[in-house]
């Protein structure tokens, strides 16, 4: 008869639903996930994904199984409309103790390049190369002009309008802040956090 107690024998490995994850090992990660076990949802066959679905029909993953849905760069490649169905279809799998984090483009902090008559100013510098204003805002033309159509921008996010579409699940607490390289990001939490200690020591270990 094993000494361990019954809680620990049947404890699960905790679960991260990668959205959008393209080939396995391309997408950066914080720390806090290098031993979780990683679910990787995406429609590109090419990029040999665990489950290969749209991410706004995540019907193949049972309902709060998830620890974490994280969302890199994925929502803007979606109409607006379908957004919400992503939003909800995250809310559905996480746990009751979840969160979705969730990292777009910030086309508030691109604004000045377009005021100013300068879409192609480099921005920043990316693995990939020079990233303009114009990319930022309408997809990365060097994988366009390569034919990756997926990947051109049909929706933008400025923080009330990424704001409203989370609203439309009923997470218990949304945070949200700028990054580096124009980004914005949000953690919505399925349950509050239970202090401010608690708030920053996870937005902390999201390295956001």
């Amino acid at each position: 008869m094993s000494d361990t107690p019954e809680h620990q024998q049947t404890e699960r490995p905790k679960l991260l639903v990668n959205l959008g994850s393209g080939a396995k090992g391309s997408s950066w990660l914080p720390a806090m996930f290098a031993e979780w076990r990683q679910l990787r949802i995406d429609s590109d066959a090419n990029v040999a994904p665990d489950i290969l679905a749209d991410v706004t029909d995540l019907s193949a993953i049972e309902s709060g199984s998830a620890d974490v849905v994280w969302s890199a760069h994925c929502l803007q490649h979606l109409y607006l409309f379908q957004v919400g169905n992503v939003i909800t279809e995250a809310y559905r799998i996480l746990a009751d103790d979840g969160f979705l984090c969730v990292i777009v483009p910030d086309l508030q902090a691109v604004g000045e390049y377009i005021v100013n008559d300068q879409p192609d100013e480099v921005v920043y510098e990316s693995p990939a190369g020079p990233v303009t204003a114009y990319d930022i805002i309408f997809g990365f033309r060097p994988h366009l002009e390569r034919g990756h159509f997926g990947m051109a921008h049909k929706s933008g996010f400025t923080p009330n309008v990424l704001l409203e579409k989370l609203r439309e699940a009923p997470f218990a607490q949304i945070m949200m802040q700028r990054r580096a390289n124009h980004e914005l990001a949000a953690v919505a939490c399925k349950r509050e956090p239970a202090d401010d200690a608690e708030r920053e020591a996870l937005l902390a270990a999201l390295e956001l």
